[in-house]
């Protein structure tokens, strides 16, 4: 069989059994760039112009080889991710968790300065030369497995695509999407995008679900499979900040600035580009397992493989509307509310003839009344920021980002000791070890760092918490209870003890009964775990 039409499946297997040894790395020239070795580390500079009225910006995209790093990280094969895995559960904090297995996904860049220096500004390389070390994240034998045992269907779990003659299209019949059909689609030249891997696999899910805490923001995950020689998606820009995660084969993949300052930074993804619409790319450059690329929202960016290899990648993203504009949005309207209700500035009468000068039709007027009009307009737009309910606003963007998450991927210790564990049974006709059976002196923590947070909409406080969430987006309505304004210092003792233990007869609220209830309670619902 020609390699080129080999199932994907059928290709992994070969590649198993291959020579570990790789092919010479091929090379591009691109428009614009430089290239200067310094210290083992080779490093690509761009520009290019922008539009008219627009001011000129670089945007530099760096490709770092293997060196030291912050933290020990592993050197990559299934096994050796296992064991990083698990030494990481081993860890009682799970934001130390999260930041060292955010600095596992990018080194050896230090983490501190890849936000400091890279983070929103411009797209980031690492190859490693080492094609096993993302090995055991996912695999094509992971997503065969999926296809074979799993309900998988067209739209929502599976899109299959291809990109020709610049024309994008999508390929989804109705209904499940079974191995027969879809392998006869990869092997006919589509692409193959699994929505959301974490749904079906649990390393997906522990990953994301971490990293989810390292960014205060949803981490979500896409696959990639695509043959050989062929192009699944055109041009485009997202308004997530994507990681590129090399796991098999290798990509060809081209990187674009942002056409103009309009375009940096974007509340919403592109629609598809011609490839005339995005001038020449900034970063051209082939990735191999193990390899890692990096650009913020914004950039365009398009993939494709070479004949000789199929693709399989995974793109981790956050930062959806997660900028200061989003939480402006939602903080604006009910500062506007507020004011009008206290103070009678922003009650008071619009001038009688306003409509005479002031509007777009009156634009050019040269008329004092129209300065007057805007100095009123920025006193008021002053005042307003007094009645900025800041802390209220960002309980709202918090409470999103709680149905948003995936639940936690609980370690063996954090399973056993907290509901999960709990003895109850049926035995001998009846129920046994039924209730949490907690006393003053039972030692309670918060399960994760940011699996609860209390919220008030200005009445009720309610405790909204993610361990009950679904693998699945928003399969499941937000998660909360009212917590009774006599318990409300006791939650924050909990949360903010974190990752400390504490007796329940500590908390700092009413009888002892009602320690007990409150304890009880937030342990039926997964919050806490018990030492």
């Amino acid at each position: 069989m020609d390699r080129k039409h080999m199932s994907a499946f059928s290709l992994y297997q070969t590649l198993e059994k291959e020579s570990p040894s790789h092919a010479k790395k091929r090379s591009f020239q691109v428009a614009h760039k430089k290239k200067r070795k310094n210290d083992g580390q080779t490093v690509n500079h761009a520009t290019q112009g922008k539009k008219k009225k627009k001011k000129a910006r670089n945007h530099t995209a760096e490709v770092s080889l293997q060196g030291n790093t912050e933290v020990d990280c592993v050197n990559g094969g299934e096994e050796a991710l296992n064991v990083f895995l698990a030494e990481l559960a081993k860890i009682n904090n799970s934001m130390e968790r999260a930041s060292k297995l955010f600095q596992w996904l990018i080194n050896p860049l230090p983490a501190k300065a890849f936000f400091r220096e890279t983070w929103e500004k411009k797209p980031v390389l690492v190859q490693r030369k080492n094609p096993d070390y993302y090995k055991g994240l996912f695999s094509t034998e992971e997503f065969d497995r999926i296809l074979r045992q799993e309900d998988v269907q067209y739209g929502v779990n599976l899109d299959v695509t291809s990109y020709t003659d610049s024309k994008r299209e999508t390929h989804n019949p109705p209904g499940r999407a079974l191995p027969f059909t879809v392998w006869d689609f990869y092997e006919n030249g589509c692409s193959l995008r699994m929505l959301n891997p974490q749904a079906f696999s649990s390393t997906v899910w522990n990953v994301l679900s971490m990293l989810q805490e390292y960014f205060g923001s949803m981490a979500g995950a896409n696959v990639y499979l695509t043959p050989p020689g062929t192009q699944g998606f055109a041009p485009h820009y997202d308004d997530i900040e994507a990681f590129v995660i090399q796991l098999e084969g290798k990509k060809h993949w081209r990187v674009y600035n942002p056409r103009s300052d309009d375009e940096v930074l974007p509340v919403l993804s592109s629609p598809n580009f011609h490839q005339s619409e995005i001038g020449k790319p900034i970063l051209e450059v082939v990735l191999e397992a193990g390899d890692l690329l990096y650009f913020p929202r914004g950039f365009i960016h398009q993939g494709d493989c070479l004949p000789d290899a199929h693709s399989l990648h995974i793109t981790v993203s956050s930062f959806q509307k997660n900028s200061w504009g989003d939480l402006l949005q939602k903080m604006v309207p009910t500062a506007l509310e507020i004011a009008m209700e206290e103070d009678v500035e922003f009650r008071q009468g619009l001038p009688l003839d306003y409509l005479s000068y002031m509007g777009v039709q009156n634009s050019d007027k040269d008329d004092p009344r129209r300065t007057k009009f805007f100095t009123r307009i920025d006193h008021l737009m002053n005042k307003l920021k007094n009645f900025a309910p800041v802390d209220a606003t960002v309980d709202i963007k918090a409470r999103d980002f709680l149905h948003d998450c995936l639940p936690p991927k609980l370690t063996a210790e954090e399973a056993a000791s907290s509901v999960h564990g709990a003895p109850a049974r049926w035995e001998g006709g009846c129920v046994r070890d039924a209730g949490a059976h907690i006393t003053s002196q039972t030692r309670v923590g918060l399960l994760r760092a940011g699996c609860a947070r209390l919220c008030s909409d200005g009445g009720a406080v309610h405790l909204f918490y993610t361990t009950e969430n679904s693998r699945v987006y928003h399969k499941e309505e937000p998660k909360s209870f009212e917590i009774k304004p006599e318990q409300t210092d006791a939650v924050e003792f909990v949360i903010h003890s974190y990752p400390k233990f504490v007796s329940v007869g500590s908390f700092p609220c009413g009888s002892l009964q009602e320690k007990i209830s409150l304890a009880e309670l937030l342990f039926k619902k997964g919050v806490i775990q018990r030492e």
